[in-house]
């Protein structure tokens, strides 16, 4: 008897936990994963750890981590004047001892690094907000020694380069189709990418160049660890009106306006932006080019400048600071036909990545480089691929003599589409009299 109320006992348990463990199975299918813009939570807060790990498990690299250079503080971006403050503070602490260290200050970001290898010690140009990035040479680029005038042996090139912000990427990245914009002649990554120059397809190949380059591991990062970054990033913003119109994007709903109410000054702006500045900074993202606008631009913020040879000049951009000077390089492109030219640069953008130089200007790769979002663009300074922009008023300036110097080099009766809104007059610029209203809206995206 007794052994029959046990088996009976034992039965009646095992009925009420497979009905509980069928009830639970069904929950788990009736309640979706949490999701966190549109991410996975659990993969967004993976991420969010590994943005800051200077010491992620089995992935020993320099001591960075993707925070040192995306400063949260700095929406994300890397500000001179934080790097500075790190700066002067490492100098005070190593007063008093040696061997204080602040992983931000590698040796492969110096000046000197080149010269100098794991000695090296200035940080001139990390200070101003800039990090290296080394190219290959294509085969038909060469660099030109500044010493003797001679092609060097040299098979790679250094530029710097301002660090790109991670906000608002779920909406700034590759065009979702050619359908969006008419992109650009050639790859990589036609319709735009990740990164200044658009040379990455997607979050995870930039981050392993990242891991590789800058926090010098030397091992490709582990797929999970690429994708739990990407959830991250994906999911930061500039504010919470960009979210929901990513969202709304993700969903296939009607966008709303993510402006805040704007005053009589702003909305005046915003008609200037959206006649001179929508056509490239266009999408809910503001980084894609409506049609006749290709998606890569030389916008003359390399070093040295355009200078108008006409006296007097009908155009003239602002100097570029001596320590931008130094890093430009003379280049010289062999064309197709077998002849030569040399070009001078800082950083010539995609035609690192392509060597395709001498063509039509306005395909040609020679200092082109992707479309910037620009939610949040007011507390985003210093501007430009290489931080030449102080303010926002610089900005503006600046493409008021670029607008100036497109119509100057205009062939006579050819209007540019970037110059035109209706392929008949010169009208797109933003004139003295419309900057205080552009500035205004600027700075309430």
């Amino acid at each position: 008897m007794r052994l029959l109320l046990a088996v009976c006992a034992l039965v009646f348990v095992s009925t009420l936990w497979m009905k509980a463990a069928s009830q639970a199975a069904r929950t788990s299918q009736q309640v979706p994963p949490a999701v966190c813009a549109g991410e996975a939570c659990d993969a967004v807060a993976r991420g969010h750890r590994a943005f800051g790990d200077r010491q992620i498990e089995g992935l020993p690299g320099n001591g960075r981590a993707c925070s040192d250079c995306h400063v949260p503080g700095d929406q994300f971006q890397l500000s001179p004047e934080t790097v500075e403050a790190r700066y002067q503070r490492l100098l005070s602490r190593r007063q008093e001892d040696p061997d204080a260290d602040d992983p931000l200050f590698r040796a492969i970001d110096a000046n000197d690094f080149r010269t100098a290898g794991e000695q090296a010690s200035d940080f001139t140009n990390l200070r101003m907000g800039l990090v290296r990035i080394t190219f290959p040479l294509p085969s038909n680029v060469r660099l030109v020694d500044p010493v003797t005038g001679l092609v060097s042996d040299e098979t790679e090139v250094d530029v710097w380069r301002s660090v790109p912000t991670i906000n608002d990427v779920a909406l700034t990245g590759p065009d979702a189709s050619p359908d969006s914009g008419p992109g650009w002649p050639r790859g990589p990554n036609q319709f735009g990418g990740y990164q200044l120059d658009g040379r990455f397809e997607t979050l995870q190949e930039q981050a392993t160049g990242a891991f590789m380059a800058h926090a010098q591991v030397q091992q490709p990062p582990p797929a999970q660890l690429l994708s739990d970054l990407a959830s991250f990033q994906r999911a930061q913003f500039t504010n919470p009106r960009v979210r929901k119109l990513a969202d709304a994007v993700r969903e296939g709903r009607t966008p709303p306006d993510p402006d805040l109410p704007l005053s009589d000054l702003e909305q005046e702006g915003k008609g200037v932006f959206e006649r001179a500045c929508g056509h490239c900074h266009g999408g809910p993202g503001q980084s894609t080019p409506v049609a006749r606008i290709i998606r890569y631009h030389d916008i003359a913020s390399q070093c040295p400048r355009p200078v108008d040879t006409v006296t007097p000049a009908r155009f003239a951009f602002a100097a570029c600071s001596p320590q931008l000077m130094e890093t430009a390089r003379t280049y010289e492109i062999t064309l197709p036909n077998g002849t030569s030219v040399r070009r001078r640069s800082s950083d010539p953008g995609r035609a690192l990545l392509t060597g395709f130089v001498g063509g039509p200007a306005p395909q040609d790769d020679w200092n082109k480089f992707d479309m910037p979002p620009l939610r949040g663009i007011s507390r985003t300074a210093p501007y430009f691929h290489n931080n030449s922009a102080a303010t926002l008023e610089e900005v503006v300036d600046h493409y008021i003599e670029f607008f100036k110097r497109v119509r100057a080099n205009a062939a006579p009766g050819v209007i540019p589409p970037i110059a035109t809104t209706d392929g008949i007059h010169f009208d797109r610029r933003p004139t003295l009299e419309e900057r205080a209203a552009l500035l205004a809206y600027l700075r309430k995206l």
